[in-house]
């Protein structure tokens, strides 16, 4: 593949992975949950695997947002792709806002792999692990 391509796989990705993390920062399930393909999977420690719109939907509902807070990502590197399928690494770090200011609650990082359905980029599977 060439480098032009590259770099639009790697736009495309960056894209879902910046929608998701304001969407789901200011508790906008529906956006969230549009941004995963209909079969997508969550994966977080400790936790069933997270399948599909419906349960995804049920998930991010219950994590909405009840005070500020920030999923900072940075970092992303794309570790493979096609022009229909990629996958990233990114670090994120989880910030809340209490009574004294901003707090880091969580680092971790996501492993994500994305595939391109009728011209747009989804997420078909988040991984999720958090740093001690």
């Amino acid at each position: 593949m060439s480098e032009p391509m590259e770099a639009l796989v790697a736009l495309g990705v960056r894209a879902v992975i910046g929608a998701h993390t304001q969407a789901q920062d200011a508790g906008r399930t529906d956006d969230v949950v549009a941004l995963y393909t209909p079969d997508g999977v969550l994966e977080l420690p400790g936790a069933a695997p997270i399948e599909g719109h419906d349960a995804l939907r049920e998930a991010f509902k219950g994590w909405a947002p009840t005070k500020p807070q920030l999923h900072l990502v940075a970092n992303t590197v794309l570790n493979s792709w096609t022009e229909d399928e990629a996958t990233a690494v990114s670090d994120v770090a989880f910030l809340q806002r209490g009574e004294s200011g901003w707090a880091v609650q969580v680092i971790g990082r996501y492993v994500d792999t994305m595939r391109r359905q009728d011209g747009t980029w989804r997420l078909a599977r988040r991984s999720t692990t958090y740093q001690p």
